[in-house]
């Protein structure tokens, strides 16, 4: 998994390319532990994550609540196979998925 963070008007967006799994979403939960509390928008750019598994909703959800009460959380695109999981385990109605 490969993480790239730029700031882009007032959105911090983090790329991710690679897949979200019990080896990486500690990673990525520990970059979005340190970006959340500095963060008006945090967009987590999906056009390259291949897989999905618990742990790396797990670490959305820790992300979800670490931007409720300052900020928002918004992922974008998703591909078919990643929004089926999200689908599949209720994530799409409590994830801002654009």
């Amino acid at each position: 998994m490969t993480l790239t963070r730029r700031d882009e008007n007032a959105e911090t967006i983090v790329a991710i390319e690679g897949k979200v799994d019990t080896v990486t979403a500690p990673e990525l939960e520990a970059e979005l532990a340190k970006i959340a509390p500095e963060a008006k928008t945090l967009v987590l750019d999906f056009k390259e994550v291949i897989y999905l598994s618990s742990a790396g909703l797990r670490a959305l959800l820790n992300a979800q609540k670490a931007m409720a009460g300052h900020g928002q959380l918004i992922i974008r695109n998703v591909n078919d196979v990643v929004m089926d999981v999200l689908d599949m385990t209720g994530f799409s109605s409590i994830l801002n998925i654009e």
